[in-house]
């Protein structure tokens, strides 16, 4: 009998995942500040605004910190580094913001275009930073915090019943393919001296799409969960240098497709073995060693 090749695996059970949210909205309606209210705040600061004594005196008293514009914050490669050493390392911060994620990415597709010059076409210069986002986007959906990207608003155009081409909403400005990687987006609105959040898309049940409620750090928590959005950040284990050097040698031995290696880190969302899970590289490894066991 043929051995199945069918990989499904049963439904188990899961320990609340933290909040990774994008939220948008005009200037002054509060977005940072109250992101600057959530625990052990790691802070990417790409607009430059840290330095303001503000926002210096609520990162002091939240136990946060900052990377700015001069230590690197609008650039792509310095950011990835960043979420993979919050990844892996044991550290006290509990949340890290990017704000905004729309200067990052508009600053990124800047930067190529000045790049390319006069080669950009067909949209060429998206492509390198769409490959960084991505990567980003890999690292951030494997780190245990918080994550919030802030991003500005802009106008969403569409058809109106006339068959013509008009405003008829709001939308955030960033990559387009942002708000498919998170299970929360927020718009944040103010009138008079009241800020309220409204859900424009949900995966969580505590936030049903089109409700409105009041936009603070306090009323988030009650409503997310705020043990889970306290709690300290568990590190990953990558895979060690020996089973690293395990694998290298069975690979040797072992016949593999030519695009497995690929695969295998594609579907982990890395671009090397050494950014592979330790209990990854293990499955990887006893798959090797089954191949070559008579």
């Amino acid at each position: 009998m043929a051995r199945s090749q069918l990989i499904g695996i049963p439904p188990g059970d899961v320990e609340p995942m933290r909040p990774k949210i994008l939220i948008y909205g005009g200037p002054g309606v509060g977005k940072t500040w109250v992101t600057l209210d959530f625990p052990s705040l790691y802070y990417i600061d790409t607009e430059g605004g840290a330095v303001r004594k503000e926002y210096q005196e609520k990162l002091r008293a939240g136990g946060g910190i900052y990377v700015g514009p001069k230590q690197g914050s609008l650039d792509f490669d310095v950011i990835i580094n960043q979420v993979k050493a919050l990844a892996h390392e044991q550290h006290g911060f509990r949340t890290i913001a990017f704000d905004s994620s729309s200067k990052l990415w508009n600053s990124a597709l800047v930067d190529e275009q000045e790049r390319l010059g006069s080669k950009d076409a067909f949209g060429a210069y998206k492509k390198v930073p769409t490959r960084k986002h991505s990567v980003l986007m890999s690292w951030v959906n494997r780190l245990d915090m918080n994550v919030i990207f802030t991003a500005h608003q802009k106008e969403l155009w569409g058809m109106n019943d006339q068959k013509q081409r008009e405003a008829i909403g709001f939308t955030y400005d960033g990559q387009d393919k942002l708000e498919y990687e998170l299970d929360l987006v927020l718009r944040i609105g103010k009138v008079g001296l009241s800020r309220y959040a409204y859900v424009g898309k949900s995966r969580l049940p505590s936030f049903r799409e089109g409700d409105v409620f009041d936009w603070s750090y306090r009323e988030f928590a009650a409503r997310y969960g705020q043990d889970v959005i306290e709690k300290d950040a568990a590190p990953l284990v990558l895979a060690t240098k020996d089973q690293i050097d395990e694998l290298q040698r069975l690979l040797a031995v072992v016949k593999m497709p030519d695009d497995w290696e690929g695969k295998v880190f594609k579907a982990a969302g890395v671009e090397g073995w050494v950014d592979m899970d330790t209990d990854k590289v293990e499955n990887c490894l006893n798959m090797l060693k089954k191949r070559i066991t008579p």
